[in-house]
């Protein structure tokens, strides 16, 4: 039997805690950068407490819909975010760790699956994870129009 490790993902980033915790809190900003290369987002609900649900479809780049549904388990506002995945054939726990690391922010993702994912899924999320932090740090960035 395989062990049931979690997937962890990481990248540090050249803003505060805080602003990077803002990035994800506003389901405005959230919708523009969630999700691997080529997705988008509509967000129908996101109540970011404890218990509140996050209602989302991603759209994938060959049209697909994707719906989502989570749950708030903690939040922690400019430190920690975690979320029940509620999907049976995607039943992970995710956290989000905001941690100040010399002048920037390690985001870390770590999921933790109901069921461990085979090797081919679990290199697909890590290779999607990239992405999605590619996309994130392409949002941080200021626009040409932003002193």
């Amino acid at each position: 039997m395989t062990p049931n490790l979690p997937i962890v993902s990481s990248r540090l980033f050249p803003v505060s805690p805080e602003e990077l915790y803002a990035a994800f809190a506003d389901p405005d900003r959230l919708a523009l950068w969630w999700g691997p290369k080529d997705f988008r987002n509509t967000i129908r609900e996101f109540d970011l407490r404890p218990g509140g649900k996050w209602l989302l479809t991603m759209h994938g780049p060959n049209g697909a819909d994707y719906p989502n549904e989570k749950e708030f388990l903690e939040v922690i506002p400019g430190r920690k975010v975690s979320f029940h995945h509620v999907q049976p054939m995607h039943d992970f726990t995710m956290t989000l760790d905001f941690t100040p690391e010399s002048g920037s922010t390690r985001l870390t993702w770590t999921m933790q699956f109901v069921n461990s994912p085979e090797e081919k899924l679990r290199a697909f999320i890590l290779n999607a994870n990239e992405e999605n932090f590619d996309r994130l740090a392409a949002h941080l960035q200021p626009h040409p129009s932003q002193p």
